[in-house]
């Protein structure tokens, strides 16, 4: 006689998937929250919230204004972050991007996704003043990273409704399917006025092994910089970090698996 499968979720999963909502509050550089503030966020009581953040106050996950009792992230984020962020190699990539902003006077960004959003990680918009998270659908970056997607990641069909930034942007699932085809055919992905107007944005992939994207490289200026006469040696420089990073962002031992010349 066969089992009927239990589709119900582990007791507990509710309270930490509660708990991981509060924490994705902060994104985007979010200030210091109120616990009602973070209820309106959530649509929880204002109780339930409390209860929430003072545990994860408890755990250092979030830390406490003694004068205005808000919440901001704790040290237990910031000492995760710093080990995720070397794990993954990104403190060698630092100097790379630096390089090619000064190689070609854009802003050179690395990201990754995150859901529906591209983050991120390495480069010269990582500033305290600007969030980490772009929409995938409006972005070179969140393009690359939607048309070589990485096992078990949702396509563009599965994001939530398109928004429109400017009257450039992408809105219409479809065109967007079309779109990505465009970049995978190109090996790059172009955002020309789609996220902001003003701004001109060519991306290219670092692919692993699998030809999924683990990263997505770009570099950002004005049209009047990334002219459409000097896209291809924009997209020359930004291939070339891609090469560089291919390599520094192995792990140790992937490295010893890489073939010598």
């Amino acid at each position: 006689m066969s089992r009927a499968v239990d589709a119900r979720p582990p007791a507990g999963a509710q309270a930490v998937r509660r708990a991981l909502d509060v924490l994705h509050c902060f994104h985007d550089n979010a200030p210091d929250l109120s616990a009602s503030e973070l209820a309106r966020r959530l649509d929880l009581s204002t109780s339930t919230a409390h209860r929430l953040a003072r545990t994860l106050l408890g755990a250092g996950f979030l830390e406490q204004d003694a004068r205005t009792a808000r919440y901001r992230l704790g040290p237990a984020v910031t000492e995760l972050g710093r080990l995720s962020y070397h794990q993954r190699g990104l403190h060698l990539a630092a100097p790379e991007l630096a390089d090619l902003a000064h190689r070609t006077g854009a802003t050179a960004d690395l990201a990754l996704r995150s859901g529906p959003h591209a983050v991120i990680v390495a480069g010269g918009s990582v500033t305290p003043k600007v969030g980490l998270r772009r929409p995938l659908h409006s972005t070179a970056l969140g393009k690359v990273l939607l048309a070589w997607p990485r096992p078990g990641e949702t396509g563009s069909a599965a994001l939530p409704p398109l928004r429109a930034f400017t009257d450039r942007t992408i809105v219409d699932p479809a065109l967007l399917a079309e779109e990505l085809e465009r970049v995978r055919a190109a090996a790059y992905a172009l955002n020309d006025g789609e996220s902001a107007h003003g701004v001109r944005t060519l991306a290219v992939p670092l692919l692993d092994r699998t030809e999924s994207a683990r990263f997505a490289l770009a570099v950002r200026a004005t049209p009047q910089v990334i002219t459409h006469e000097r896209m291809d040696w924009f997209l020359a420089q930004a291939r070339m970090c891609v090469q560089a990073l291919e390599i520094l962002l192995l792990s140790p031992s992937e490295r010893r698996q890489v073939p010598l010349p």
